[in-house]
C-alpha cells in the first residue's frame, strides 16, 4: 500500500514514519509513506495557501488550488484502488471498521486540514469522503492521518506478523480487548490471575472472552448496545451475576 500524506508541515511525519512498526512496514516493502507540501503548489512569493473566508468571519482558510494540486501531484488520475481523505472535525466517525475498510485500497491520499479550517470545494468536488477521530478540535489534520495511516498499516498483511496479533485486539469483534499480563507473576503483591498460569487453553479463552465482555459493559456502554451476543456469551454474562465484576477476577 501506498500513503501520501498532504501537509504544510511535511517534517512532522518525519518520526511517524522512522519508528517502530511503520519503519518496518517501509523496510519490509507492505508500506510505502510520502508527503506533499501544497505550499510546493503555490503561484504567489510568499508561498501563502491561505486567505480570508467569504462572507466574512474568523480565521483564515486553506485555498482550494493548492490543494487540488498537490493531491494531483501524487493521483494524476482517480482509480477505483485510490481513496482521498480528508482529516476534518466534520467527518464521520474513525473507527476499526473504517480502518479495515480502507487496507482494501492501493492508495491513500490523506489531506490534513489546518487554520480555520479547508475551501468546500476541496471536500465537494476532490476528496472522496471526510474522517474525524473524535469530537474535539484540533490545530491540525496531520496527528488524525497519522492515526489513520498507523490503524490501517497495521492491518495489512504481513505488517505485524501473524494475522491473530489484529484479530485479538480491542473492536475487531465489537468489544474491547481483555486484560493481558507478562512476568513476573507477582510484582509488589500483585498477582497475574491463577488460570492464565493453568496452561488449559480452553478455561483461558472462556476467561478471557468474560474480560473482554466486562470491560465493554463497563467502559463502553455504546458498544454494548450494539453487541450481538452468542448464546456462549449469554451463558457467561450469567455466571456474572454471581460474581465480583472486577476484571481481575478470575
Amino acid at each position: 500500500m501506498k500513503i501520501d500524506i498532504v501537509t504544510l508541515f511535511p517534517e512532522f511525519a518525519d518520526a511517524f514514519f522512522s519508528h517502530s512498526i511503520i519503519s518496518r512496514a517501509r523496510q519490509a516493502g507492505y508500506l510505502t509513506l510520502g508527503t506533499v507540501n501544497p505550499r510546493d503548489f503555490t503561484d504567489n512569493k510568499f508561498r501563502h495557501v491561505d486567505d480570508t473566508p467569504y462572507g466574512g468571519g474568523n480565521g483564515m482558510l486553506l485555498q482550494a488550488e493548492p490543494i487540488f494540486k498537490a493531491v494531483e501531484s501524487v493521483l494524476p488520475q482517480k482509480t477505483p484502488d485510490a481513496r482521498v481523505i480528508l482529516l476534518s472535525p466534520t467527518g464521520s466517525p474513525f473507527t476499526q471498521k473504517k480502518a479495515s475498510e480502507l487496507t482494501r485500497y492501493e492508495h491513500l491520499v490523506l489531506v490534513c486540514g489546518h487554520y480555520e479550517g479547508i475551501d468546500a470545494r476541496v471536500e465537494d468536488h476532490l476528496v472522496d469522503e471526510s474522517i474525524s477521530i473524535g469530537d474535539y478540535v484540533l490545530t491540525g489534520g496531520e496527528l488524525p492521518a497519522f492515526i489513520v495511516a498507523d490503524a490501517v498499516a497495521r492491518l495489512l498483511p504481513g505488517v505485524l506478523g501473524t494475522h491473530a496479533s489484529a484479530f485479538d485486539e480491542s473492536f475487531i469483534e465489537g468489544t474491547l480487548e481483555y486484560p493481558q499480563y507478562t512476568k513476573p507473576a507477582e510484582f509488589r503483591g500483585y498477582k497475574v490471575p491463577e488460570i492464565l498460569l493453568s496452561g488449559h487453553h480452553a478455561n483461558i479463552a472462556r476467561w478471557r472472552r468474560k474480560q473482554s465482555l466486562l470491560r465493554t459493559r463497563e467502559r463502553r456502554p455504546d458498544l454494548w448496545r450494539k453487541l450481538v451476543l452468542s448464546d456462549t456469551d449469554r451463558k457467561l454474562l450469567a455466571c456474572l451475576l454471581y460474581t465480583s465484576p472486577s476484571p481481575r477476577d478470575s
